[in-house]
């Protein structure tokens, strides 16, 4: 019988490891397994960590004699994601969740504890990074970081930066171009007989997002304050009313809340978005606008343009992301009522910086819907002078909010890299679905429209001109003006590190009628936008203009027309206004008032005529978040000739106060008071308030059966802030009657 001499010295053989013996040991094991097996169960380790211990496992020797024991591989006590450090390095930080996050291209480390010392000559160690149900190794969904003896490049970079004992500390750099989502982390020890995988540990989970501090990545933006505000602001303005009466609406984007990560990460998953797609920013994108909406694929919102939302929230009354994304997600993908194009853009908005792409909502003032892609906006007024609804098609709505992502489009030449429209408010369908962009603003400015996507649709947004036409009893329709102008007006955005808005009609457009405005129409015709293929009236000399003050919901008010004479003759002006309650996106509900007068002008001076607007004659029609359209249609009495201009009203909702009582102050509680009084003469019913302020509090609503004229409410919250720095309060009343009843509030917690 065969005898083996197998020797235990203080560093572990290569033949047999174990923990580590004080004593020089020396051991005959005969072939006899029975006998082998009971000698080695009686050897005593003075390890105090024997508990960690995995016993040996032997291979057979080839051909006859006896077996052998192999050497004992290294066991994996434990990984250390080091959370806190590589968060810090990675301004993942203020992202509530207790897991690593981390960003693409940049080196994030680990510490692998062992049960006995690492040696990168000797062993063979392996760490895997998994994300979905079927990782592969091909499509980027099973990374292996190899460590030690057979350490190989892998699609990521790894490396052991320190060894400290049985610790060792190892360098993970995931690839600028990597899937962003949720990856699993396993360490896997390698012998000659095999494999050892650690099990499934969520605690050593992490996320990989992208890296706009990073020039590797596509999203990379080069300015710290312009990070600063387009990826770490979890608050922003969104601004709303109409080009001559501006406003804004504070907006919680609350993308580094609890929860909202994982929120994210399940709209692609709810929407089924290929993990293939999710490295890629700008098929990430053109997803996450279609997911947005619920029209076609049970996206985030459901869009309700109607005054009936009593199966869900009205889209005025939400004040940030984090209410309708957690929703969202607690109803397992079920979409939430209701949205309006500023909800879609700030939750998209979210969406986009929580992944880490910068991000903007942007306001196109007099936003043109054109149906038929030809730049012209179609308006028919009947011989009343009000917009007849079933023959015009087209729309201007007062304002829409879309969003721009700041990214390289490697599938452009490099001037249309930058910002990028994208759009989740279904408006048309692109690929079949209802999404929209990512285009470029470069791009639309110069009338480049033949490059992806959906260019046309967002030129036209900013550069119809809108035809109006008189239409007769007959159906006949004749073009009586022509607004060149008014279109794309004036596009707004929150300014950096500002709380006042930054206008970047300039990044859209071209002085209109400059040679380069005109250079970029042309580009667009040789680019498939149908020529203009009507003529414009001759000028009729005589310009109309209607004017009016800020109305608070409720007042009185003037209407004034100006009637500029720019001919040498009189002028001899027979004009109709006509009011009516008109939506936000331009369509017309009742007509209220209609009134006529005449007025002459003498050569080279302007007139002024005035309407008076009593709230006994618009109120009783009012619809929700609905303003007045003031439509003026006027006749020339010495020439025939027809002429006609409009005014949107926007009326401002009554006020809402927050105040605070106490000095905030980390771990010490402070109160809240948000206020309001009914200012009507009319009963408010049904009413919602809702407060939220992101790293302070998540949505807190109260309900009111009703308040009675000149009755006041208060809503009370007792807020304990657990970090320092500057916070927005932002508070809503919302109700059937009376919608957009906002207001924010910046504290500083000591």
């Amino acid at each position: 019988m065969g005898l083996l001499c197998l020797e235990l010295l203080s560093r572990p053989s290569p033949l047999l490891q174990r923990p580590q013996t004080s004593r020089h040991l020396v051991y005959i094991m005969s072939g006899n397994t029975k006998f082998w097996r009971s000698l080695i169960g009686r050897i005593k380790f003075s390890k105090s960590n024997y508990d960690a211990y995995h016993p040996p496992v032997f291979e057979a020797f080839k051909g006859a004699g006896p077996r052998a024991p192999t050497t004992q591989a290294l066991s994996v006590l434990g990984v250390d994601m080091l959370v806190a450090d590589n968060n810090n390095a990675h301004n993942t930080s203020r992202y509530k969740n207790t897991n690593l996050i981390v960003r693409r291209n940049k080196e994030f480390f680990i510490i692998i504890s062992f049960d006995q010392p690492f040696n990168e000559q000797q062993d063979n160690v392996q760490l895997e990074f998994m994300i979905g149900s079927s990782p592969d190794e091909n499509n980027g969904t099973h990374i292996i970081e190899y460590i030690g003896q057979g350490r190989r490049n892998g699609r990521w970079k790894g490396r052991v930066v320190d060894t400290q004992d049985n610790d060792v500390t190892v360098g993970i750099t995931p690839d600028a171009g990597c899937i962003i989502g949720r990856f699993s982390t396993f360490v896997t020890v390698i012998t000659n007989v095999g494999k050892q995988r650690t099990p499934k540990n969520p605690d050593t989970d992490f996320y990989v997002l992208f890296n706009p501090w990073d020039p590797a990545d596509v999203v990379y933006m080069p300015g710290d304050s312009d990070r600063q505000e387009y990826v770490m602001n979890d608050v922003g303005i969104i601004y709303n009313g109409e080009f001559n009466n501006i406003a804004p609406r504070s907006w919680n984007y609350g993308q580094f809340e609890e929860g909202i990560l994982d929120a994210c990460l399940f709209i692609l998953d709810a929407g089924k978005v290929p993990l293939l797609y999710r490295g890629n920013a700008i098929e990430l994108v053109r997803q996450g606008s279609a997911l947005m909406n619920s029209q076609d694929d049970d996206g985030v919102l459901v869009g309700n343009w109607s005054d009936d939302y009593s199966i869900g929230t009205a889209p005025t009354a939400w004040t940030g992301s984090p209410e309708i994304l957690l929703k969202y997600a607690k109803d397992n993908g079920l979409p939430v009522c209701f949205a309006q194009c500023w909800v879609y853009a700030g939750v998209l908005n979210t969406f986009l910086r929580c992944l880490g792409m910068p991000s903007r909502v942007i306001t196109n003032y007099s936003s043109a819907h054109d149906n038929s892609g030809n730049l012209k906006t179609d308006l028919v007024l009947d011989e009343d002078g009000t917009i007849n609804r079933s023959l015009s098609r087209d729309s201007v709505w007062n304002y829409h909010s879309w969003n721009e992502v700041y990214m390289r489009r490697p599938d452009l030449p490099e001037k249309y890299s930058g910002w990028q429209v994208v759009d989740g408010t279904p408006q048309e369908t692109s690929d079949g679905l209802y999404r929209c962009g990512p285009t470029s603003v470069i791009a639309i400015k110069e009338g480049e429209l033949s490059y992806p996507f959906d260019a046309r649709f967002v030129f036209a947004e900013v550069n119809s001109d809108v035809v109006y036409y008189k239409s007769d009893k007959l159906g006949n329709k004749n073009i009586i003006s022509v607004d060149t102008t008014s279109v794309g007006k004036l596009i707004l955005t929150k300014g950096v590190n500002s709380n006042n808005y930054e206008d970047i009609t300039s990044t859209y457009k071209y002085p209109e009628g400059s040679d380069m405005d005109k250079r970029a129409m042309q580009m667009a015709e040789n680019r498939g936008v149908p020529a203009r293929d009507y003529t414009p009236p001759a000028k009729t000399g005589v310009e109309i203009e209607l004017q009016t003050d800020t109305i608070n919901i409720g007042e009185n008010f003037k209407l004034t027309l100006n009637i500029k004479n720019q001919t040498g003759q009189n002028c001899t002006l027979d004009v109709t206004i006509t009011g009516c309650v008109v939506y936000y996106t331009g369509v017309t509900s009742s007509i209220f008032k209609t009134e006529s007068k005449t007025a002459s002008v003498d050569p080279w001076k302007t007139t002024q005529v005035m309407f008076d607007v009593t709230a006994s004659e618009y109120m009783p029609y009012r619809v929700e978040q609905s303003n007045l359209l003031f439509v003026a249609y006027g006749r020339i009495e010495e020439t025939g000739m027809s002429l006609t201009t409009t005014r949107v009203v926007a009326l401002r909702p009554p006020e809402l106060t927050i105040k605070v009582t106490g000095t905030p102050q980390v771990g010490r509680d402070f109160m809240v008071i948000v206020s309001f009084r009914n200012p009507f003469n009319f009963v408010l019913k049904n009413i919602q308030l809702r407060l939220e302020s992101p790293g302070l509090i998540m949505t807190k609503m109260k309900t009111y059966d009703q308040i009675a004229p000149g009755g006041t409410v208060q809503f009370t919250n007792t807020i304990t802030p657990w970090s320092s720095g500057k916070k927005v309060l932002i508070a809503c009343l919302d109700c059937p009657t009376v919608r957009q009843v906002t207001s924010q509030l910046e504290i500083i917690v000591q």
